[in-house]
């Protein structure tokens, strides 16, 4: 531990996140940790660390926090107003934060889950192997004033760098490949639900998000008698009333409403990061064109770490300007330098 970072305001959600607990879905407990995982690679890729370590994911409004220690920080995910003691921050870009000053980080200007990363990440207690929240099993809980979470030790201080985002904050197309019972629907059902643009309904959190669209359900012949089994982060259940629900990282492990597709684990990030009321469209790929998406999709994340690059600041914006060292030596104009 190299300090604390003291909470003086959370939005309403907030919680610590890393990349969740794989391997207990037996157990009836789903993997869980950020909602935008490629948010906490692109922190990684910024301060220059494991994108395991633990993160401050914040639900459509910030907070204020404050370090103890001097530190860097790294803000990704939906772009948020920030700024440290009154200076205006640039988004997907690491910082310094200075002992004592303050953070403030602002609403959503894009986007849904916003993520405050700290050089050594956030060293919330360990449980079955993840620091992650997860609100439905009852891990954790939401951030509150007065919390200090303790800062990790870190050989690393990579503030000055920006990275750019992919484009997920706004919705968009969200590539899918049949489920378990997509055969089950008709072929006219499936065709209306690829030709629907539907919009992010504000009924949506980290177990699910409801497609909301001004057209008829989505129904199959004996779809509300199906026996509960395996469900999976990224099915599409279609419930009672006809209307698509996506399952995200904190959904249930078993169901029994039919699944008209499952979305690929790499536009997941798009889902999540919809505002209420973006349009989304699904479009079904086959099983090898969605291995090859996957496969592209994890070598981008691989090669984040190299896209990072120096932020350059207009000083006419820099309040702290004179912060900074700008003159390293002074010479005489009518001094000869070679006189004795």
């Amino acid at each position: 531990m190299s300090g604390h970072l003291t909470i003086h305001a959370a939005g309403p959600g907030s919680s610590v996140q890393d990349m969740g607990r794989a391997g207990f879905l037996a157990y009836g407990l789903t993997r869980g940790g950020a909602a935008d995982q490629m948010a906490l690679h692109e922190a990684a890729a910024l301060l220059g660390q494991s994108a395991t370590l633990g993160a401050i994911e914040m639900v459509g409004v910030g907070g204020t926090f404050e370090s103890d220690v001097d530190t860097v920080i790294a803000l990704t995910g939906a772009e948020m107003s920030a700024s440290i003691d009154g200076s205006a921050l640039v988004w997907h870009a690491s910082h310094a934060l200075p002992k004592g000053a303050k953070l403030k980080i602002g609403g959503a200007l894009k986007g849904t889950y916003g993520y405050l990363s700290v050089a050594g990440g956030i060293e919330a207690p360990q449980i079955m192997g993840a620091r992650s929240t997860h609100f439905k099993a009852g891990i954790g809980g939401a951030l509150e004033a007065g919390q200090s979470l303790p800062i990790g030790v870190t050989p690393t201080q990579r503030a000055g760098f920006v990275i750019h985002a992919s484009g997920r904050f706004a919705g968009g197309d969200i590539r899918i490949v049949p489920s378990v019972q997509t055969d089950q629907f008709s072929p006219e059902t499936l065709a209306r639900f690829t030709q629907t643009t539907f919009r992010r309904d504000a009924r949506g959190n980290r177990q699910g998000v409801r497609m909301d669209a001004d057209t008829d359900g989505f129904f199959v012949d004996g779809g509300l008698s199906i026996v509960s089994e395996v469900i999976t982060e990224g099915d599409i259940q279609i419930t009672g009333d006809g209307a698509p629900y996506v399952l995200m990282c904190e959904c249930q492990t078993t169901g029994g409403y039919p699944r008209i597709g499952t979305v690929l684990p790499c536009d997941l990030a798009r889902v999540a990061q919809a505002p209420v009321g973006a349009p989304l469209r699904f479009r079904f790929v086959t099983m090898d064109e969605a291995r090859e998406i996957e496969l592209k999709a994890r070598a981008e994340i691989k090669a984040l770490a190299g896209r990072a690059q120096p932020l350059v600041r207009n000083p006419h914006e820099m309040s702290d300007l004179l912060s900074y060292q700008l003159i390293g030596g002074a010479i005489s104009a009518t001094t000869d330098p070679f006189a004795d």
